[in-house]
């Protein structure tokens, strides 16, 4: 870490006495509401009273009315006249994530969090999931529905919306969480606020923004295995969130790729022992073990290719069975690289797409000539030396790389993805 730099401490969730000697709470449960007069009061007493019984830290709710039109207004003016630790603040704009974006940045607490007014998730995860804030392992929280170990009931067309939607973000950003949009999330408030300022959706794909910002600057974000039921009276109306969270991961790839996604927030500290009299294994060799996992990967997607391309070359020709089978040894190579070889998770490198879909079309382009001249030349040799010839025209592909686009064209210190 460089000298001076911030680190992510602790100090700021120690609860402060206000100038009237009660304590600033330490986490602050917001429940953005529209046009909920019949779920909030329910959820509200019951969240209330769990909180009351069974949480060990100052804490107090807030109600984020976001545009109702019902009598939703009112009736969170009664609950927070009703309750001490219950406030409600009003807002003119809708949207779920303009009501957070609001009330997180106005909040007293260190911990802000957030779960929908239904309470489809159980309310025994809350605890689990605020933990590793307040001892500052990480500082991002959110509950799963996807972890192994979560309990889901809920309708099939909700469970494959959500599993693709999902699995769109894993490819697509290489993000390291599993569920971006399940209603129950919390962050330190002090190193997500500047966060807060480069969202720029208000409305539901506000959570996917915040965790890939999030995990893109270098946030820990921890994931608590959720139980949750399915309440179907939702305001989401399904297809147009599912245009607009498309039309935020284009956005989003796109800052990641321009650095207009990039905050000024904390670095973590070095790892150093905890023991004072820690014997301290030598590190690894960065190069050696990014060369060792490169020719792996390298090997394994040759593998792939080759066999693919001899299972589809029984039914279709030479250029198109090796685009096929190309297309699919290509996007495995990059993923595997990117995850394993040069370990990054923090967002879409259009760069290293962009060099990977050159050298894809130079591969397919020089590979496609040398089966099909191989073919025409000599057709009583069969599949053996369409083979042998597929893989020295791929090895050929390689060493070019490596001495001239790498060296020529790429100068960069980024390695290229693709091998």
């Amino acid at each position: 870490m460089a000298p001076g730099a911030a680190t992510r401490t602790t100090s700021a969730l120690r609860p402060e006495l206000t100038p009237d000697g009660t304590r600033q709470p330490v986490v602050d449960v917001v429940i953005p509401v529209l046009n909920e007069e019949l779920a909030l009061p329910g959820c509200v007493k019951t969240l209330h009273a769990f909180l009351s019984a069974s949480f060990p830290l100052p804490w107090r709710i807030t109600i984020a009315d976001n545009g109702s039109t019902d009598r939703t207004w009112a009736i969170a003016q009664e609950l927070s006249e009703t309750y001490e630790d219950v406030f409600a603040r009003r807002l003119d704009i809708r949207g779920r994530g303009a009501a957070l974006k609001q009330t997180w940045r106005e909040s007293p607490a260190a911990i802000v969090a957030y779960m929908d007014v239904d309470l489809s998730t159980d309310l025994d995860a809350f605890l689990p999931l605020v933990a590793p804030l307040i001892s500052g392992h990480s500082e991002v929280a959110i509950g799963t529905r996807l972890a192994r170990s979560a309990r889901v009931h809920r309708s099939a067309k909700r469970e494959i919306v959500s599993r693709v939607y999902n699995l769109m973000i894993r490819i697509g950003f290489g993000a390291g969480f599993s569920d971006a949009q399940c209603g129950f999330k919390a962050v330190r408030a002090d190193l997500v606020r500047p966060i807060l300022d480069k969202i720029s959706d208000d409305r539901w794909f506000f959570d996917t923004e915040l965790l890939l910002l999030a995990e893109f600057n270098g946030l820990r974000i921890h994931e608590t295995p959720v139980d949750w039921y399915e309440d179907v009276d939702t305001r989401v109306k399904v297809c147009r969130t599912a245009w607009d969270d498309i039309r935020g991961l284009g956005r989003m790839a796109w800052a990641m790729s321009t650095g207009a996604a990039r905050v000024p927030v904390p670095r973590r500290s070095e790892l150093t022992p905890l023991h004072p009299q820690a014997t301290i294994a030598e590190p690894r060799n960065p190069l050696l073990a990014k060369l060792l996992s490169f020719a792996v990967v390298g090997v394994a997607s040759t593998v792939l290719h080759t066999l693919l391309y001899l299972l589809l070359r029984s039914a279709w020709s030479p250029a198109v069975a090796n685009f096929a089978a190309l297309c699919v040894a290509t996007l495995f190579n990059t993923e595997a690289n990117r995850r394993w070889t040069f370990r990054r998770h923090g967002g879409p490198p259009l760069r290293a797409h962009f060099r990977a879909g050159l050298l894809f079309a130079l591969n397919y382009l020089v590979t496609t000539v040398a089966v099909t001249a191989a073919v025409d030349a000599l057709p009583e040799h069969g599949r053996g030396l369409e083979v042998v010839t597929l893989l020295v025209a791929y090895l050929a592909v390689t060493v070019f790389r490596f001495v001239a686009l790498d060296r020529w064209v790429f100068r960069s210190t980024e390695p290229t993805f693709t091998a």
